[in-house]
């Protein structure tokens, strides 16, 4: 296996990771209440902190790693 498929396939991981949380987040805000354009910022704060949290993981181990 190859280095780049398996960077495609942790990039599409993440990204599938992401909408999913992302959704989750939007639906619990839709239960808890929040209007549709509240519970999409919600969504939006949430596929956001995913792919920051991905970011710093991977700089963290780029660091560490040889």
């Amino acid at each position: 296996m190859s280095a780049m498929t398996v960077v495609l396939f942790t990039v599409c991981l993440v990204l599938i990771t992401a909408l999913t949380i992302a959704a989750v987040a939007a639906k619990l805000a839709r239960l808890d209440g929040a209007t549709y354009p509240a519970a999409c910022l919600r969504a939006a704060a949430a596929f956001g902190a995913v792919l920051t949290l991905a970011a710093a993981i991977t700089g963290a181990l780029a660091a560490v790693l040889p």
